[in-house]
């Protein structure tokens, strides 16, 4: 499934997703990543959705927050919910950043992406940070492979190089690793914070 179909399934789910998804989710996770930040001037929402829930505790945290979405109907109710915001409609696997920042999260968004497309993106996500920037992000653990599953009647595909292949794509890129977790075991979903040498 390519990018461009997953935000048209994301598109047909957009409201429903801002009205149901779990508000809490992933935040300890982000407000774990934001401590280890050092400087909080620009941050980005990879696959921001529009709950606003990572936008939100991003902007009291004290950055400008952008966010970026292949789904124009999540950004749509996204810029609604948090009009102090900046945001894209754009695919990040094309998108070329137009700054670097000192914050990226991409939380339950690039494991969408087809596997070759995998580390070209996390290499561009890495490349995007300013010096001491913070990324977080969820991948699948294990072994490289791809798998599919439904989401409230969404079809929707899934990807990895596995958790050990994006640890050694950070290294390459200068970043290091500050936390890894499978957070939702036994569930294949590992949640990395790495940060970029000063």
């Amino acid at each position: 499934m390519n990018p461009s179909q997953t935000g048209e399934r994301y598109d047909r789910i957009a409201q429903r997703w801002r009205d149901e998804a779990p508000g809490d989710y992933g935040v300890s996770a982000l407000e774990r990543a934001i401590g280890f930040t050092s400087c909080r001037g620009s941050a980005l929402e990879v696959g921001c959705g529009s709950t606003g829930r990572f936008v939100e505790k991003l902007s009291r945290a004290g950055f400008a927050v952008e966010g970026v979405d292949v789904s124009a109907e999540m950004i749509v109710l996204a810029r609604e919910r948090s009009p102090q915001a900046t945001f894209h409609v754009m695919d990040i696997s094309r998108w070329e950043l137009p700054r670097s920042y000192d914050f990226i999260s991409a939380w339950d968004s690039t494991f969408h992406l087809p596997r070759d497309l995998q580390q070209p993106v996390l290499e561009k996500l890495a490349a995007g940070l300013a010096p001491g920037g913070v990324l977080l992000f969820t991948c699948g653990g294990g072994e490289p492979g791809e798998i599919s599953g439904s989401f409230w009647g969404e079809d929707f595909e899934y990807s990895t190089l596995g958790v050990e292949a994006f640890v050694q794509i950070l290294r390459e890129c200068q970043c290091f690793c500050r936390h890894v977790e499978y957070d939702q075991y036994p569930e294949n979903h590992v949640c990395v914070i790495a940060q970029k040498s000063e």
